[in-house]
């Protein structure tokens, strides 16, 4: 798999029938490894090991319902009192990220309310806090560190 923009994080992997899984942390199993899921496990450890987000309080590739139209988010991270901290669109590293991409994040957003976005192809990571009054969001060099 490609070499991403993310420190070097040891990873189970198991081949079968030649195809390769990664094992996800956050759903306890193996995963098909795709472009996608490579960049969604580093993620996934970004969030972990740098900015020390409790393990407890990530969900991964959950459902929800969009005017009417289901679609899947790939990361949220929540606060302890349940509502949305971080919500995480990933792409595979071929995937540029675009306008588009920033307006199918905001558009989940409406719905999940996250303080904060992140939008990451593995190679190029962009962190934005929101301003839901306002409905717009602000660029961010890195996403905080967890606060207990």
């Amino acid at each position: 798999m490609q070499k991403l923009n993310f420190p070097d994080y040891s990873f189970r992997l198991k081949n079968s029938e030649n195809k390769v899984s990664i094992f996800d942390e956050i759903r306890k199993k193996f995963i098909l490894l795709t472009p996608e899921e490579w960049v969604r496990q580093h993620t996934i450890q970004f969030l972990l090991q740098e900015k020390k987000y409790p393990k407890s309080y990530i969900s991964a590739e959950k459902t929800i319902t969009l005017n009417g139209t289901k679609k899947r988010y790939d990361l949220v991270v929540f606060k302890p009192n349940g509502e949305l901290f971080l919500l995480v669109e990933c792409k595979a590293p071929e995937v540029t990220i675009t306008q588009q991409t920033f307006d199918q994040i905001a558009r989940y957003n409406l719905k999940l309310n996250a303080d904060y976005l992140m939008v990451t192809n593995g190679v190029n990571h962009y962190f934005c806090e929101m301003n839901l009054e306002e409905e717009k969001y602000i660029f961010l060099k890195e996403l905080p560190e967890y606060q207990q």
